[in-house]
């Protein structure tokens, strides 16, 4: 069968073929050129009456729980971000395991990771952070990590970021995380929102997470995890995180001790 086009249809048909075409070279079916890196803050935080640790975040992605924070009871929590390599986190746990300085992991997983994709995903641009299960931490902003990006630490608290609207984001962070009081979910929620004021990412939000862990913390029998929350998709992440945070604190019964 003869298929006829218009004139006027040639020019959009041939640019859906090469959109096509550049897509179905890329292996993973995403195109290298076509994704950009991630507009994230973060906050690690450390309850010294309970012994928790954890971590919260929001980011203008789809579902950034999926791969920002991690955490072990006992261990430690990390946050990977920007131009990420999610294999930060598992490897900073493992250093963590054996007790490795946060200052030492972040330096010996940078100067190991071997750099790939130098041309559009640089080690130069990665930004993680590292906490042990004493609130001791240190973090890290690469020098091409998208502007403003940066990192602030405070006590038992480290708030970093990357395509923000400036270094009062973190700073406000860290100064919300210090002042609040209650369950640590709470100061860790508290730090967001104080990030958001202060200007946020500056392409705006759709995702928020949250995990904090404690040796057999967690409401079910073994369970190292006290909360585990993700906020996917919404046009208002925070408030929402806000929302399961204050259910979970008022049907967990979580104090801080």
């Amino acid at each position: 069968m003869l298929c006829r086009f218009s004139k006027a249809a040639i020019p959009v048909l041939a640019g859906l073929i090469a959109c096509v075409a550049t897509l179905s070279t890329a292996g993973n079916g995403v195109s290298p050129a076509l994704w950009t890196p991630v507009a994230t803050f973060s906050i690690l935080g450390y309850d010294p009456a309970t012994g928790e640790v954890g971590g919260a975040v929001q980011s203008r992605v789809f579902s950034v729980g999926n791969g920002v924070l991690w955490a072990e009871a006992d261990v430690g929590v990390v946050a990977t971000q920007a131009i990420v390599d999610v294999s930060y986190g598992p490897q900073a746990l493992e250093l963590l395991r054996k007790g490795m300085a946060p200052a030492a992991i972040i330096k010996k997983i940078w100067d190991d990771d071997p750099d790939p994709r130098p041309g559009n995903w640089t080690k130069q641009g990665r930004q993680f952070a590292v906490m042990n299960a004493k609130g001791e931490y240190a973090a890290f902003t690469g020098p091409k990590a998208t502007p403003w990006a940066g990192h602030k630490g405070g006590k038992y608290c480290t708030a970093q970021g990357n395509i923000l609207a400036g270094e009062a984001v973190p700073a406000d962070m860290v100064k919300a995380f210090e002042e609040a009081t209650g369950h640590l979910s709470l100061r860790l929620l508290a730090a967001l929102e104080a990030g958001q004021k202060a200007g946020g990412d500056k392409r705006g939000m759709q995702s928020a997470s949250m995990l904090i862990v404690k040796k057999k913390g967690g409401v079910w029998l073994n369970n190292d995890v006290v909360l585990r929350l993700q906020v996917d998709d919404n046009p208002a992440p925070i408030a929402e995180l806000r929302r399961l945070v204050e259910m979970a604190v008022k049907q967990f019964r979580l104090v801080s001790k």
